[in-house]
């Protein structure tokens, strides 16, 4: 089978039409996303002034998804993807045009940003174990892993795209309230795409709700060393790692770029992110793909220190791409891990615990950022950050040897697929 692998066209999810759309429904609400965040920081920041509030927009997105993760891989698991992901969008514009009535009339309280921001947390903590399950359904297995890394790079390429226009927006044409239409807009043309799709899961979970079945996601990474390994050391080294949550007060009171210079910014990592994953697509990891992961985050923390040092504009804006470059491969990885390794009855909610440490690993991260810059001041924040990323890289290197020996990611697909009904018994 690797000798098939090896002969995969660099494009061959492409052949594939519901892949296609659901990589553009994908794209769409992943720049609505992106603007919108750009939006809500820079509102919320010119609001209160206070960087711990910047950490509360983190807190308000994560903490229904850790809440929900379980019920939510349930959901995945037991309803078509499909549908959940059309109930998602709806909910996603629907939260989109409450961000725009808010902006409109000039409230002068954050809190109705916040009520908004937990609805839009209830609605990911849906939709990231339906969307992250639902792709193993629209390739064969021979292209899944070049699906996996055109996945990133799609959402990469988005992701620079998403910060860039909301800035510009913002600066622009009318504030927020102008980023938040747009945002809305391209929410409804996201749930056009899905409804295009010809894709129909139905109910891969066939035995009845329980106990068992809910915790079986739990279970199963706890299990697999090397999927609880790259996730935790994703989370932790995330968590403090998080320089983007503070990218307003650096756009603002150190870099002054103002809110165009903040979109750019905030794009830096996504780029970075984007040429490494197109990179990986053509050359993707044949060895040593552990030791490339732990390499990867090693840079990953160190670009970090880098821009917390920094008072050029354009350092940064290369420390940031390196941020994103080197977290792209670790993203490679883990997802091809955590996609691959398990049961096809079981991805949605083990793709819900992983949700749960990405959830942490950002929108925590980005909690714990700005209440550390509220103590400490936004710079020695994300110096701190960057040197515990490089302490989680040592420790974990020795906790998950299992994980730095990880050589080709295909050996780990083969046995999961030949078992996956051996598996289905024994843990559900």
């Amino acid at each position: 089978m690797a000798s098939d692998t090896e002969r995969v066209s660099p494009r061959a999810a492409f052949q594939h039409r519901d892949f296609r759309l659901f990589q553009s429904a994908r794209a769409v609400s992943i720049v609505a996303t992106e603007m919108q965040a750009v939006a809500v920081g820079w509102q919320v920041f010119e609001m209160t002034r206070r960087p711990i509030d910047l950490g509360y927009v983190g807190l308000a997105l994560f903490l229904p998804g850790m809440v929900l993760s379980i019920p939510a891989g349930h959901t995945a698991d037991r309803f078509d993807r499909r549908a959940v992901l059309l109930i998602c969008y709806v909910s996603y514009a629907f939260c989109s045009l409450l961000l725009f009535l808010q902006a409109f009339s000039r409230a002068s309280s954050v809190l109705p940003i916040f009520a908004v921001l937990l609805l839009l947390g209830i609605t990911r903590a849906f939709s990231g174990p339906a969307s992250q399950s639902l792709v193993p359904q629209l390739v064969p297995e021979e292209h899944f892993g070049n699906a996996v890394t055109w996945g990133a790079s799609i959402f990469q390429i988005a992701t620079v795209m998403g910060p860039a226009l909301g800035g510009l927006v913002y600066g622009w044409a009318f504030g927020a309230a102008s980023v938040y239409v747009t945002a809305a807009c391209l929410y409804a043309t996201g749930f056009v795409f899905l409804l295009m799709m010809h894709v129909r899961t139905g109910r891969m979970e066939k035995k009845d709700i329980s106990v068992e079945t809910l915790l079986a996601g739990v279970r199963y990474v706890w299990r697999e060393k090397m999927i609880l390994g790259s996730i935790s050391m994703d989370l932790f080294a995330v968590l403090l790692g998080g320089a983007v949550a503070l990218l307003p007060i650096y756009a603002q009171d150190i870099l002054h770029v103002g809110p165009r210079g903040l979109g750019v910014l905030r794009s830096m990592p996504a780029a970075g992110a984007a040429v490494m994953a197109v990179a990986l697509a053509y050359k993707p990891l044949r060895r040593r793909s552990g030791v490339m992961m732990f390499l990867g985050v090693a840079v990953f923390g160190v670009s970090t220190i880098l821009f917390g040092l920094s008072r050029s504009v354009t350092v940064s804006l290369i420390a940031l791409f390196l941020v994103g470059a080197s977290d792209m491969i670790s993203v490679v990885v883990r997802s091809t891990l955590v996609q691959v390794a398990t049961p096809a009855s079981m991805r949605g909610r083990v793709s819900a615990v992983n949700g749960v440490f990405i959830g942490a690993s950002n929108e925590l991260g980005q909690f714990e950022s700005g209440v550390t810059a509220q103590w400490l001041g936004a710079v020695p924040a994300v110096v701190l950050g960057g040197v515990g990323t490089l302490i989680v890289v040592a420790v974990w290197a020795r906790m998950f040897p299992q994980l730095r020996k990880l050589d080709r990611l295909i050996q780990i697909s083969e046995p999961a697929v030949t078992l996956e009904a051996s598996k289905q018994q024994e843990l559900v």
